[in-house]
């Protein structure tokens, strides 16, 4: 496959603050992405509001399709409905007997529909660690916004966890995905249920503000995404709540007796302060968390076609097995 069509098939969202210990640079191969990745028409869709809408406009006459591509050899695909959603299983075709569970939720800043890069990892997490994966096809912003979005992705992981038995069940989330699975954890929390057994969130968009300053520093350097189209997004997902809710910017909701956290950053991606401070605070009131931030990584790196990607994905699948 062409880098070209890799590329095409990514989705991405942002980070920051130095790692505990000095990371080595990027690889040679990550450079020239982060290259490549700027040359490409991603940040011209985030540059301002008015390209969201005509963004969004588009899509609505033309839906892009949400089918499984790319999941590989040896896996098995069955659509069902939960909820009113689609909702995919996907298991391995040796059979699925005593296998763990991944929850995906997809990123796309609650515009866009699941992409190829998202069901690579998926068939690849589902071949390699051996686990069955749950992916829900969640209506998009603006159609579809926080207030009923949060409960009802709650309510399919409290089914699946209830299913699960003594299974392991792990929520796998990259950027919107990630923020959508950490509110999801918050309001099982908040109404006394179970948590999973671990989140992994990807390049988490937690706060919908994008309002630090430093911010505005990093977004010059993020090949991917701008503020002002991550703020209207945003604002398309919050519907009649509140920026700031919980719901739509779950860095301001509680962190006591979540679930543990693996969390991939890196410092090329506008969002990346958020997953530090997120590390930060679920630390801070007991939470496990493991944050891996890699220095001039962008957004969503861990999905990509480099050293550093492949390095993380070796390290979600054993963390999902």
């Amino acid at each position: 496959m062409s880098i070209a069509r890799i590329v095409s098939a990514l989705q991405f969202c942002p980070v920051m603050c130095p790692p505990r210990s000095p990371e080595p640079g990027p690889s040679l191969q990550s450079r020239g992405f982060n290259a490549l990745l700027s040359l490409l028409p991603y940040k011209q869709q985030l540059a301002s509001a008015e390209a969201v809408h005509a963004h969004v406009q588009k899509l609505a006459l033309q839906p892009a399709s949400f089918e499984p591509t790319g999941l590989g050899r040896g896996v098995e695909a069955t659509l069902t409905k939960m909820g009113g959603w689609p909702v995919y299983y996907t298991a391995p075709s040796s059979g699925h007997e005593g296998c763990n569970f991944v929850m995906f939720l997809h990123g796309g800043g609650f515009i866009n529909e699941i992409v190829p890069a998202h069901w690579r990892l998926i068939g690849q997490m589902t071949r390699k660690a051996r686990v069955v994966c749950v992916v829900p096809i969640y209506p998009l912003a603006p159609r579809a916004t926080a207030k009923d979005l949060v409960p009802a992705t709650a309510e399919l992981l409290r089914m699946l966890l209830e299913d699960a038995g003594p299974a392991k069940v792990t929520l796998v989330g990259n950027s919107a995905g990630a923020g959508l699975a950490l509110a999801a954890c918050q309001w099982l929390r908040d109404r006394g249920h179970r948590q999973p057994n671990q989140m992994v969130l990807i390049s988490a968009a937690a706060d919908a503000s994008v309002s630090r300053p430093e911010q505005i520093e990093i977004a010059k350097r993020d090949p991917i995404q701008d503020i002002p189209g991550i703020v209207e997004a945003g604002r398309l997902y919050a519907g009649e709540l509140d920026i700031g809710h919980p719901f739509v910017s779950p860095l301001n909701g509680a962190f006591r007796f979540l679930a543990p956290m693996t969390i991939f950053a890196g410092t090329r991606d506008l969002l990346y302060p958020d997953s530090v401070d997120l590390a930060e605070r679920a630390r801070a009131v007991g939470v496990p968390v493991d944050l891996h931030l890699l220095r001039d990584q962008p957004h969503n790196y861990a999905l990509m076609p480099t050293p550093e990607g492949r390095k993380a994905r070796a390290l979600i699948m054993r963390a999902v097995a």
